[in-house]
């Protein structure tokens, strides 16, 4: 071992011990639950003070992170736009999640300005509050003035937080590895869910991405003077600092205080809708938190966009497919909407086809019925992926994500203008859709595609046929069979065979009075010179029989016929 690995291996201890008792503290809580006496019902308090078995199972996943620290509430955060993992139901409640932190001291912000931007805060800013105008649980955010003139927001990342989650996503890693041998977890692939999770808080720590995408976002909407998205000042960034425009409005979860003559409300959650639309399906790169929070009402009915660490992006086949679920959905086309959800999402190897059928049609039959001005599409969305996760399909992240978005975006629209209707704004998309999927360039797009696909193929295949032609000359070609469901058969197997070998062995010691014998002159039940070997391998040979006849009773097959 290294030395410098010492004190990393330290930390991760120190981790493991608050991460197996805060797990033991909320694990007994569930336990107890299930018990109907008050007095341990109520020995566990939260933080609070009210009992933890009072209450929900989803509640306390949720208080478990909050104790565990900024990682595993960011986890919680990530996960919460994964309901086909976790249900509606869990997916909700981590919603809840704060992920305010302590801000950092004022000498360790302006520390980190000067050594990410190389000179002192006095010849940056002209004015830097040093007290922060929020802290979440990546970085705080300072207000600041130019030199030049023009109020900024500078977003700093906390000092020691990147240490902090490696340590801890090397911890998590280790528990979805524990948890990757237990059955009931393995249909939710908790190694493959910890490390796509993992990229995703990494990518946020990296403030460049976030300002990337302002710039991006600023590019594909220069044109339209309804949006603003704030200028990031690229002399001010850099991967740990990120240094924008301050935009000065009214956040639209504290729009009750403004007067309704101030602002064109219906104007503005049309032009937000339509706006967040033309991101979705015409760019497939679109703001995935839409939340009142990050949207300002600007002067002359402009709405600014805040945060741009969480952006979801739709590469063009994933953007067809779900063109594809929209249209089979307003056509009640279950067959096809079944098969989308197949196409495009990890299939467990026992899905029922028929109850997914039965559930898909369900489904449609319920919300295709209902008007325009009834229809609820964050209870549609939310219905699918209830159906999604209790037939255990997993979906490519980037749907759930456009999902939860889709249903935040219904969420703030009711809160400005609660007749509003999504589903209405989108029948003129629907009609783009089938425009653009018909339209001559598309399918020349398609055509090359395919031709650059099947010319990779021609060059490919002849070389590879060669190759396997030559390996079965040489002898050399392999065939790998994957054998499902078989381990358990063969051990029963060799069980088998272990206690019937014992049992001859016990046998032919008994009768060939192999030493160290009992009772060598007395007799017992008629029995003279019992080799104790035999004895002791008759016995364990006739557990052994014992444990194999359970085993194949327990699995109902000892006389089940096919």
């Amino acid at each position: 071992m290294k030395m410098r690995t010492i004190p990393n291996l330290y930390r991760n201890v120190k981790r493991w011990h608050k991460l197996v008792g805060v797990l033991s503290r909320y694990g007994l809580a569930d336990w107890l639950i299930r018990l109907n006496v008050s007095f341990f019902k109520d020995h566990l308090k939260d933080r609070d003070g009210e009992a933890l078995s009072r209450h929900s199972r989803e509640a306390r996943i949720r208080m478990a992170l909050t104790d565990l620290g900024p990682t595993f509430i960011k986890m919680g955060q990530l996960l919460s736009t994964r309901p086909d993992l976790v249900g509606n139901l869990l997916a909700d409640e981590l919603k809840r999640l704060q992920n305010d932190v302590p801000a950092d001291p004022p000498d360790v912000v302006r520390a980190t300005l000067t050594a990410e931007l190389g000179q002192p805060i006095e010849d940056l800013f002209s004015e830097f509050d040093d007290v922060p105008v929020a802290s979440a649980s990546i970085g705080q955010v300072h207000r600041a003035r130019l030199h030049a003139g023009g109020d900024v927001v500078v977003k700093v990342r906390h000092a020691a937080i990147e240490s902090i989650i490696r340590d801890d996503l090397e911890v998590l890693s280790g528990v979805a590895a524990l948890a990757e041998q237990i059955d009931e977890f393995k249909p939710f692939r908790p190694l493959a869910t910890v490390a796509e999770l993992s990229r995703g808080l990494l990518r946020e720590l990296d403030f460049g991405r976030e300002e990337r995408n302002l710039q991006q976002f600023a590019a594909l909407f220069s044109h339209d003077s309804k949006v603003h998205i704030p200028r990031p000042f690229t002399d001010f960034c850099t991967a740990r600092v990120l240094t924008m425009e301050w935009l000065d409005g009214v956040k639209l979860d504290a729009v009750d205080g403004v007067p309704n003559s101030a602002f064109d409300l219906e104007q503005i959650v049309r032009h937000g809708a339509e706006l967040y639309l033309e991101m979705i399906f015409t760019h497939g790169l679109y703001h995935a938190d839409p939340h009142p929070g990050n949207l300002l009402l600007l002067p002359g009915n402009v709405l600014g966009l805040l945060d741009f660490g969480m952006v979801g992006r739709l590469d063009e086949r994933l953007r067809e497919e779900i063109e594809l679920m929209l249209m089979a959905l307003i056509q009640r086309d279950v067959r096809l909407l079944t098969s989308i959800i197949r196409r495009v999402g990890s299939i467990p190897p026992y899905l029922d086809d028929a109850v997914l059928a039965s559930d898909m049609s369900d489904f449609v039959d319920h919300y295709t019925t209902q008007s325009l001005e009834q229809f609820d599409l964050g209870g549609a969305l939310s219905e699918m992926m209830d159906i999604v996760y209790r037939h255990q399909i997993t979906l490519p992240a980037q749907i759930p994500m456009l999902i939860k978005t889709l249903v935040s975006l219904e969420g703030t629209t009711k809160l400005l203008h609660p007749e509003f209707s999504i589903i209405e704004l989108m029948k003129p998309f629907h009609r783009k859709m089938l425009l653009r999927r018909m339209s001559p360039a598309r399918q020349v797009q398609k055509m090359r595609r395919l031709y650059m696909e099947i010319e990779h193929l021609a060059e490919v295949l002849p070389g590879r046929l060669l190759d396997i032609v030559d390996q079965v000359q040489k002898g050399k070609f392999d065939v790998h069979l994957d054998h499902r469901g078989l381990g358990p058969s063969v051990n029963r197997l060799v069980l088998g065979m272990l206690a019937s070998s014992l049992f001859l062995g016990g046998a032919m010691m008994l009768s060939h009075e192999v030493p160290p014998v009992l009772f060598p002159e007395n007799t017992w039940f008629g029995l003279t010179k019992v080799s104790l070997l035999g004895i002791v391998a008759c016995v364990i040979s006739t557990l052994l029989g014992l444990r194999f006849i359970q085993a194949i009773r327990k699995s109902d097959q000892l006389d089940r016929r096919e």
